[in-house]
């Protein structure tokens, strides 16, 4: 597994899709390596947040922000506002490389999607909002690197494993 390191100098698409294609391949660095086993145990004091939890909520994430919001297409996310956790939650017979192949196929499409729409377009949001592509891109660096974080905590004490 590789990280490209995003350019120090590069115009603001370049830049921001290289950062965040750069915290997708540190989500994929963090769980490297992981069993199953040890990719569902709780080590907080959420029982939710797993190492595998987090990457399937990643995926769900990319999911809503690009498909969903950018694109109008309807939601294929397990969470109903009875079940909001659904997201986070590993389910009998879920395994870690599903959930992290699945991340890798939602990346494909966030990128395509993407690659299609400029920075300063708006799309409906939330009722009688919008929000510009440039916004969604900048939160979904956000919510990567914050996530990032989980797992870095997560696989220290998991394993000692510590690092980029």
């Amino acid at each position: 597994m590789t990280r490209d390191v995003p350019p120090l100098v590069a115009d603001e698409r370049a830049t921001y899709t290289a950062m965040l294609d750069y915290l997708r391949a540190t989500i994929e660095l963090k769980i490297d390596g992981l069993s199953d086993d040890d990719a569902v145990r709780a080590v907080l004091p959420s029982k939710l947040t797993t190492a595998a939890g987090v990457v399937k909520h990643v995926r769900w994430t990319e999911h809503h922000w690009f498909e969903v919001v950018l694109a109008g297409r309807e939601s294929r996310a397990p969470y109903t506002m009875e079940d909001p956790d659904a997201d986070w939650r590993v389910e009998e017979g879920e395994t870690l490389a599903g959930f992290l192949a699945d991340y890798r196929r939602q990346c494909s499409v966030s990128r395509e999607i993407l690659a299609g729409v400029e920075l300063d377009a708006e799309v409906p949001f939330r009722g009688d909002r919008t929000v510009s592509v440039r916004w969604v891109l900048a939160h979904l660096i956000e919510e990567t690197a914050r996530h990032a974080g989980h797992l870095d905590v997560v696989r220290e004490l998991l394993d000692g494993t510590t690092g980029d």
